[in-house]
């Protein structure tokens, strides 16, 4: 396995003593060297202004907000280590709160906005933050209970506690934590119950923006969409982190309304896409049938044209897609987009390969929100459909526990991005570490000689069959991937003999809408129609020919 050389933090180095003193900078450390490289660029975006046009504000001034409301923050008896919890669509208040929170050394707790308010205020009492900034649909709920937090609105709906408005004269600097204190605090699960909070510090956190980077070239010209909800890891970092890390713009989306999201896309000239599976599988689900609709012609010549681009990238390295598809992806508002990456779940490879001969490198990626999250990225310049990435050797480590014959075992990894603890939870914790310090995914996959990671599932998942076979019910799930009669599909075990307690496979089936119709049905009546179930079987029938028996 040959050695990784390029590091994309060098530039660093010219800061290192003067700008911050450890290993890596924290993250107001790191925002405030990137604010003095590109002050005068883009930092945030949304279409919030006067009747839904956009709105930008440069690193310079999303700066002075965060100073001004850091500064608040201090006046207002936050110290550090106190915890500071925020939920809300996606915004530049949001962006704003976060950085805020960090910049004075505080905790930052970000809920997920799609909770119900009794499951928030579960996070919220193990949580114990002094101040809670909330939405406009939820504030006067929370405003309106007594607690032991002060809450503040992130919407200019409520002028007199809008987040915006909340400043004072107080002197703040970048250096209140060190690397190694705490930065954030993520709540996984545990919504009823004891709440499992994933503590992530500076270091994990941009120690893993900048190592990701020697898999993804970024630079200050690229525009990341921040569409899926920013509270989670995957967004958190791989949009806002790493943006703010290059000095590149976030375009704010704040709903996954098809108007909505291909009015941001074009209007924002996205470079950088990140979504989930369900997101890209959509989107190519509607490209296809635009095309589809134009006749068959049209729809061979699309399909000769993608593996003939195909053939010319994998033989010269020069993806002729941009070109070959330039009016497809112009109808699909994508066509400015360099990068796509898809993390969150597995995706199947017959997607990735079509979106990389369409012109746009198109990026797996793997991690967990333990490990802040990023651990594996597939190189556009050497990927592999099959993996979900490489993982960043030196920088890291990665292996695979109590490995079968064909090499398949618990992915575990070590490295300078993977989490303190579980927050208030030590047995927990150690649970899910090996005695030399690896943290066990509960992941199963496999890896190949130049240190590319293959997933076949998670270990709770998968099913042992009366010969002895390992199937994993992720890689049956995703052969399904490109059949648009099909909205969802759960294959599962199931115990036949409870005597011998062998286990078959099932598979739980919802069909689309599109096919409902398409037959002539509805779906409230015809569930059980024969029709239904003879156009579910000949796909599976269809499928199960590509699987092993």
């Amino acid at each position: 396995m040959e050695k990784e050389v390029r590091k994309s933090w060098a530039f660093l180095d010219s800061y290192r003593g003067k700008s911050f003193t450890g290993e890596w900078p924290t993250v107001p450390e790191m925002f405030s060297i990137t604010e003095e490289r590109f002050s005068d660029r883009p930092c945030f975006t949304d279409f919030e202004g006067q009747n839904g046009t956009k709105r930008t504000f440069s690193y310079s001034q999303v700066k002075s907000d965060v100073l001004s409301l850091a500064s608040w923050l201090k006046n207002n008896g936050v110290e550090k280590g106190d915890r500071i919890a925020v939920s809300g669509k996606n915004s530049p208040e949001w962006g704003t709160v976060f950085l805020a929170g960090l910049f004075c050394g505080a905790v930052v707790c970000p809920l997920d906005y799609a909770l119900h308010e009794k499951e928030m205020d579960n996070l919220l009492s193990t949580a114990k933050p002094k101040f809670f900034f909330v939405d406009e649909e939820k504030f006067q709920r929370f405003k309106s209970i007594p607690a032991d937090y002060k809450v503040y609105s992130l919407s200019p709906k409520f002028k007199d506690d809008f987040v915006m408005n909340l400043k004072a004269d107080v002197n703040v600097d970048c250096h209140a934590a060190a690397e190694d204190d705490l930065a954030v605090i993520l709540f996984t699960s545990g919504t009823t119950g004891n709440p499992k909070g994933v503590m992530l510090t500076h270091k994990n956190l941009v120690s893993d923006t900048y190592i990701a980077q020697t898999r993804m070239y970024l630079n200050e010209k690229d525009v990341f969409y921040a569409l899926l909800p920013i509270h989670h890891a995957y967004t958190m970092q791989a949009v806002f982190i790493e943006s703010l890390s290059v000095g590149a713009e976030i375009v704010y989306g704040k709903s996954m309304a098809v108007t909505r999201l291909m009015k941001e896309l074009k209007e924002g000239k996205i470079t950088m896409l990140l979504g989930v599976p369900l997101l890209f599988n959509k989107l190519l689900a509607g490209i296809m049938k635009g095309i589809k609709s134009k006749g068959p012609v049209v729809y061979g010549i699309i399909k000769f044209l993608l593996e003939l681009s195909y053939i010319i990238k994998k033989l010269t390295g020069k993806n002729p897609g941009k070109v070959l598809f330039k009016s497809v992806l112009q109808q699909a508002n994508i066509y400015s987009l360099r990068i796509a990456i898809c993390g969150g779940g597995p995706l199947a490879s017959s997607v990735f390969k079509i979106y990389n001969v369409m012109g746009i490198d198109f990026v797996q990626g793997y991690g967990l929100t333990e490990t802040s999250p990023i651990i594996a990225l597939n190189p556009v310049d050497h990927f592999k459909i099959e993996s979900v990435g490489q993982y960043f050797f030196p920088y890291m480590e990665m292996k695979i526990i109590d490995a079968a014959e064909d090499g398949v075992g618990e992915v575990a990894v070590r490295g300078p991005m993977v989490f303190k603890g579980y927050y208030n939870m030590p047995e927990e914790t150690a649970k899910v570490f090996t005695e030399d310090g690896f943290f066990k995914t509960g992941d199963l996959g496999k890896l190949d000689r130049e240190g590319y990671l293959v997933l076949c599932g998670r270990a709770k998942n998968m099913i042992v069959t009366d010969g002895g076979k390992n199937v994993y019910p992720e890689e049956i799930e995703n052969a399904f991937q490109l059949e648009t009669d099909i909205n969802q599909i759960t294959v599962q075990g199931y115990v036949e003999d409870k005597a011998s307690k062998v286990e078959k496979i099932e598979a739980l089936v919802y069909p689309s809408d599109e096919l409902f119709s398409r037959l002539g049905l509805n779906r409230e009546k015809d569930t059980q129609s024969e029709k239904i179930s003879s156009a579910v079987n000949e796909i599976v029938a269809k499928i199960n020919k590509t699987l092993q028996p």
